[in-house]
């Protein structure tokens, strides 16, 4: 893969992950899951916000792990 190709590579995770981080804090009402983590995210009572909040909050791990990868 050459530079170019990472580079741009990292800039979509990275909206990804903007976007991901978002829509989760969206679907929680506040931004605690991030200190909290995945627990807080079963404490939603709306069972389409928690659905929401969890889609992205899987999509948040598989960017970062993404991102760890390449670097």
């Amino acid at each position: 893969m050459s530079i170019a190709q990472i580079k741009n590579l990292q800039r979509r995770l990275g909206n990804l992950e903007q976007e991901a981080i978002a829509e989760v804090t969206r679907a929680c009402g506040h931004e605690l899951w991030q200190s909290l983590g995945f627990d807080a995210l079963d404490a939603i009572e709306d069972p389409d916000r928690r659905a929401r909040a969890n889609y992205y909050y899987g999509q948040l791990q598989v960017v970062r792990e993404l991102s760890d990868v390449i670097g």
